[in-house]
């Protein structure tokens, strides 16, 4: 025991100085210093988070497209802090001509954004004028919220609908999808306070673990589809389909629950002018939906947890033109057992998966809006993509607005993993190179050397979609060579585990995969996250003395990456030697592979398979 107890504390001391090794801001050193985070990757002892109960009801004029709503907010602050402020987050201010955006828009995509016709807190009037608000907006509170209290918010709101339909919006005139909908608590963090870091077109979101009640008032004939369970299904939905839509929470098929003759002929809502659907979810970092008169709606069900057999609904709403979304059900379902079984290995944690289709290929919580591509292929990888996004950023709370390489890059690489088991590695490996890797490795300008660490807010075009998509899932598939799937998936479990239900950062992941994988990974993480490397190696020189081969390589490009030494003899034979990220951590420049054998080397290439080489033809030698 005295000798494990030992062991215990030497790891744990050459893990914060492992953690020491990397650089950190300001801000990031002093939540550390401050006990909110600890170097052996778990939340700190004095880590928290704020936390708010939404009940919401919301309405939709399907004539005038305006959605209004009246929500309250029992909102806890958790900090040790004084909140002498209330930040208000509203994503589709986005749609305000003044608002900041990434690039050009279309007269469609502007509207006059959110109003707020009553503001209370804690039964007090607060009189605020939205017009000057951007994507948030600050309420100066008459009585500071000390630590430990709670306020009480209630709002009335309403904004119109963009014509132009993105991640949310019109999508024609019967059908919307509605998202961001509503005013919310901008997060209040241990590492930077209020987030009041504007919204563009380009980045995407971060937001607390929150619970919600919530209707949707819609006309009769719309069917409303949104995140949580539908409390009500017989109180908007006529018996027949009502029975349908419970049948298809246990059944393995695919259960029609309206088609588009059903739907045109006004059988599958009740009948009453409007119709009030309710929902329900907890301990999520947000809720959505979409409703239309004219969609097909399937539906069916998935066992994810295989210890409990806990299923998940999954259902799919589309065009009758939607052939992308025919198998949507089928392939909602391949992917969510997939996911939860293989990578990452960790149960869906909802109980819906809804894909609904619009036009913005985008995840949410519990559903997907994609867009009808017409190659059935294609469209099965984006919606992988999205649902992979179920883990990064909604098991987990990650700030995708500073940090994007911490949810793209890893529905990334999960969308390259379960493409292997869909269509085989050759299939899977064409696609990431064409699509992921091959318009990094070949963009000659500069900003695409950023290191992968910069705050994603700060970078635009090729340098953010870069850094967040191909040169983060490089870098995590990098660690899985070299590890080993077995040391990888619990170092990557420990990660989950740790922040599950949290709000992580990058160094959050980097001390959780050290202490999962017990050793020093930081030459690695430096390697990779904090350096302007990139992929491209150099076969210098092969040299053989007495049946003993060596080959030398210098990594002009700089990042640790796996390859294959393939090498061809001469009477034809051959022979492959894989080498792992490992080669290069004694020194990052050159690298060496030996090999013996007595038969002459006719040739040697280096191959990095999907690590695309920016310089290739320095990757072969010829012998004489």
């Amino acid at each position: 025991m005295k000798k494990f107890i030992l062991t215990l504390v030497l790891f744990i001391c050459a893990t914060t100085l492992f953690a020491q090794d990397l650089y950190m801001p300001r801000n990031i050193k002093a939540a550390y210093q401050k006990g909110t985070r600890s170097l052996d990757g778990k939340p700190g002892k004095n880590y928290w988070q704020n936390h708010g109960k939404y009940n919401m009801e919301i309405t939709v004029n399907t004539d005038t497209k305006i959605v209004s709503g009246t929500e309250s907010i029992d909102y806890s602050n958790n900090s040790r802090d004084t909140l002498k402020t209330i930040t208000i987050r509203f994503v589709n201010n986005l749609h305000k001509p003044t608002s900041p955006r990434g690039g050009g828009v279309s007269e469609d995509f502007l509207s006059a954004g959110l109003t707020i016709t009553s503001l209370k807190i804690n039964g007090e009037v607060y009189n605020v004028n939205t017009k000057g608000w951007g994507t948030t907006g600050d309420v100066r509170l008459k009585s500071p919220l000390l630590p430990g209290q709670k306020a009480l918010l209630n709002i009335d709101w309403n904004y119109p609908l963009s014509k132009e339909s993105g991640r949310e919006g019109q999508i024609d005139p019967t059908t919307m999808y509605v998202a961001y909908s509503y005013p919310r608590v901008s997060v209040y963090d241990d590492y930077n306070g209020w987030d009041r870091l504007p919204h563009t077109d380009r980045q995407e979101f971060y937001n607390d673990f929150n619970d919600y009640v919530f209707s949707i008032k819609a006309p009769k004939n719309f069917v409303v589809y949104a995140t949580g369970d539908l409390l009500n299904p017989d109180e908007v939905l006529q018996p027949e389909f009502a029975a349908r839509l419970k049948k298809s929470y246990t059944s393995d098929e695919v259960i029609h629950v309206a088609t588009e003759q059903e739907m045109k002929s006004g059988k599958v809502t009740l009948q009453n002018d409007w119709n009030t659907w309710k929902f329900s979810v907890n301990n999520i970092v947000d809720v959505c939906f979409g409703l239309s008169s004219t969609y097909l709606w399937d539906a069916g069900s998935v066992i994810v947890d295989n210890k409990t057999n806990r299923r998940v609904s999954t259902q799919a709403a589309y065009d009758v033109k939607g052939t992308d979304f025919v198998n949507s059900v089928k392939n909602n379902n391949y992917a969510l057992a997939w996911f939860s079984n293989n990578w990452p290995g960790v149960p869906y944690p909802f109980s819906k998966m809804t894909a609904f289709q619009g036009f913005a290929d985008m995840e949410y919580p519990g559903m997907v809006n994609d867009s009808q591509t017409g190659d059935a292929t294609f469209a099965q990888l984006v919606q992988d993509h999205e649902i992979a996004h179920t883990y990064f950023p909604f098991y987990m709370g990650i700030n995708e607005t500073r940090y994007a390489f911490m949810d793209e890059g890893w529905a990334t690489t999960l969308e390259y993993l379960i493409g292997i088991a869909e269509h085989g590695k050759d299939a899977a490996d064409k696609f990431y190179k064409s699509f992921r890797v091959q318009r990094y490795i070949n963009d000659k300008s500069a900003e695409e050397d950023q290191p992968i660490i910069s705050m994603s807010s700060q970078l635009s075009g090729a340098g953010y979609g870069n850094n967040s998509y191909g040169k983060a899932s490089l870098s995590y598939l990098a660690l899985k060579d070299m590890l080993g799937d077995d040391l990888f998936k619990t170092a990557l479990h420990t990660y989950m585990d740790n922040w599950n239900g949290k709000h992580p950062i990058p160094w959050d992941y980097f001390n959780s995969m050290n202490s999962g994988a017990k050793q020093n990974l930081n030459w690695f993480f430096n390697n990779w996250f904090f350096s302007n490397n990139y992929i491209d190696l150099a076969l210098t020189k092969v040299s053989a003395t007495a049946g003993k081969n060596v080959v030398s390589i210098k990594n002009e490009g700089g990042f640790a990456i796996p390859f294959d030494v393939n090498i061809t003899y001469a009477d034809g034979s051959k022979q492959t030697l894989h080498q792992t990220p490992a080669v290069w951590k004694a020194n990052q420049k050159m690298a060496t592979v030996s090999f013996s054998s007595k038969k002459k080397v006719q040739s040697v290439a280096l191959d990095g398979g999907i690590f695309m080489d920016a310089t290739p033809k320095d990757n072969t030698w010829q012998g004489k």
